[in-house]
């Protein structure tokens, strides 16, 4: 029921954190500065939406969760904490959809290359995994580094983790990394994706993608990337 109104607060909560950032109106200088200043837009945009007594917009910034069954691959174990979760519930009838969205803010002079791609990739995984608590979720990643964007090519080793623009991901390719020492565990994600990135000329440029988490709702709108 409420699934329309969670999208739609968060494209344009999105679309006014890219124009403030790159407008100047606001600064961020790391994740957590990011994460902030994406939750009151959020708030403030969600609260217009309660158009009755009964209605209720909530948001949790590093929401605690626990899987009942299995583990999260990125921890590997039943515990994770969702970077913003927003949710649109009526108090009287006590239907409730919620979303789950996870961050990513990498700057050129922290250039942690090419962990940072994976690390995208491992929270695509997670968002798949909060089927129990979200019915939809957003990948966000903010950076002022075209090497995310449109390098030109990435080392054999790494170059199974490429969110480039126009690049893609179909479902159920194993990712892997093909070095001596490897970051981290083969990734392998349950949806298909393509990236498609919102870049600003000397700005911060942004990447929203929207993720289905498993065993969440059946009855989806169609998520719009754009």
């Amino acid at each position: 029921m409420y699934q329309d109104r969670l999208i739609e607060i968060v494209d344009f909560a999105y679309l006014r954190l890219r124009e403030k950032i790159n407008g100047g109106r606001i600064c961020i200088e790391n994740e957590a500065s990011l994460q902030l200043q994406l939750a009151s837009i959020l708030k403030s945009t969600g609260e217009l939406y309660e158009c009755s007594k009964n209605e209720l917009f909530s948001i949790e910034l590093e929401k605690p969760v626990l899987l009942s069954d299995g583990c999260f691959e990125k921890s590997g174990t039943t515990k994770a904490k969702i970077d913003v979760w927003v949710s649109f519930e009526n108090l009287e009838t006590k239907t409730k959809n919620s979303c789950a969205i996870e961050l990513k803010f990498f700057k050129y002079v922290n250039h942690r290359e090419p962990n940072n791609r994976y690390d995208v990739f491992s929270d695509i995984q997670n968002l798949e995994a909060y089927g129990s608590f979200a019915d939809l979720g957003f990948l966000i990643v903010a950076t002022d580094h075209h090497h995310y964007i449109n390098k030109d090519r990435y080392s054999d080793g790494t170059a199974d983790f490429d969110f480039r623009h126009g690049k893609s991901y179909e479902a159920g390719t194993v990712l892997t990394y093909k070095t001596s020492r490897p970051y981290g565990d083969p990734i392998t994600l349950s949806n298909s994706y393509s990236f498609a990135w919102d870049e600003c000329t000397n700005g911060v440029h942004f990447l929203k993608l929207p993720v289905l988490p498993r065993q969440g709702f059946n009855t989806y709108p169609t998520i719009d990337a754009a």
